[in-house]
């Protein structure tokens, strides 16, 4: 199996080094538009080559991973599909509802599988959260509490560009955790503050921001993100219902303190989501391999992603209203 792979930037090379690790790809084909990107990213490594353009990466792979900037997902997802070649676009496949519902619409058209690249659902952790949650092993969902905070806050560069931090940041688990509750979110509040830096503000936007969801059988949601950490990346996830109550991201390198005699001591804290996300890193593109070869359904539908980026407009109208905001509102 050849797996092409647009875009070799930071997340581009990771997912074609996790590509070329895996016993079923034979090759890893990459193209970048900037000149001698690619080729000076395959010289780096092993079992990968790089092409002239797409449409020779296209040509030559059975399937193909698009790692390139967000505001080029569009086209270059349209000329997949277009070529009947299976694809995993990193999120979000378009950055507005208008846009992402026509392109839904022509995925689905196609007949052709768009794999979309939120990675929580790839972690073994949370896959299996997902599992325990929707097999009845929890009962009746009460609450979900979500947290996700950056080691450092992002290049100012990137912020007006980001989509603000309910569409970068949150985005994630405004995907995860409907993922896990099996329920639609019927109302969401969100609030948000600028602490760390005077950038996002300048942005529009603000570095640290909280969540409630509720969902159609009453349970509720909070999910709370920030830009600065300064013990390292943090990430976790908590069920809380009638028969068990279970988390993920609580190992020896959760950056948090405990004052109690016997609790945990920060250790070798997670730097950043890759090292965090590492685990789930590479069961994503092993998943996308079974199903390019038709060996599993498609674990995360483009059409599934329509949910996250309809809440994260929610959550930005709510912020700016300093209200709640009734999901059946959000319409464009």
């Amino acid at each position: 199996m050849r797996i092409g792979v647009a875009g070799v930037g930071r997340i581009g090379t990771m997912h074609a080094t996790n590509l070329a690790a895996l016993d079923q790809v034979d090759e890893v084909l990459l193209f970048d538009p900037a000149p001698d990107r690619a080729a000076r990213a395959s010289a780096g490594l092993p079992g990968t080559k790089s092409v002239h353009d797409l449409a020779e990466l296209l040509t030559a792979s059975d399937g193909v991973l698009l790692a390139t900037p967000t505001a080029t997902h569009p086209a270059l997802l349209r000329e997949a599909i277009a070529a009947g070649v299976p694809t995993l676009c990193e999120k979000p496949i378009a950055s507005d509802l208008v846009e992402m519902r026509a392109l839904v619409e022509e995925v689905a058209k196609s007949g052709v599988e768009v794999l979309v690249g939120f990675q929580r659902r790839f972690d073994p952790a949370v896959s299996e959260l997902h599992r325990r949650v929707r097999a009845g092993e929890v009962g009746d969902v009460y609450l979900v509490r979500a947290l996700g905070n950056d080691a450092q806050p992002p290049d100012p560069g990137y912020l007006p560009r980001s989509g603000g931090i309910f569409r970068d940041l949150l985005i994630h688990d405004l995907d995860a955790v409907p993922w896990l509750v099996g329920e639609p979110v019927v109302e969401v509040y969100a609030s948000g503050s600028v602490l760390v830096d005077q950038a996002f503000a300048d942005a529009d936007d603000v570095d640290n921001a909280v969540v409630l969801l509720k969902f159609a059988g009453g349970a509720h949601a909070t999910l709370a993100g920030g830009r600065h950490n300064p013990l390292g990346y943090d990430h976790r996830i908590e069920v809380l219902g009638s028969k068990d109550s279970l988390a993920v991201g609580l190992d020896p390198r959760t950056p948090l303190t405990s004052l109690e005699p016997d609790g945990p001591r920060v250790g070798d804290a997670y730097p950043g989501f890759p090292e965090r996300f590492h685990r789930a890193y590479l069961n994503e593109v092993a998943v996308f391999t079974d199903v390019v070869a038709g060996r599993v359904a498609n674990p995360s539908p483009a059409r599934e992603s329509l949910i996250s980026l309809r809440l994260a407009e929610a959550c930005e109208r709510s912020r700016r209203a300093g209200a709640p905001v009734r999901i059946e509102e959000v319409t464009a």
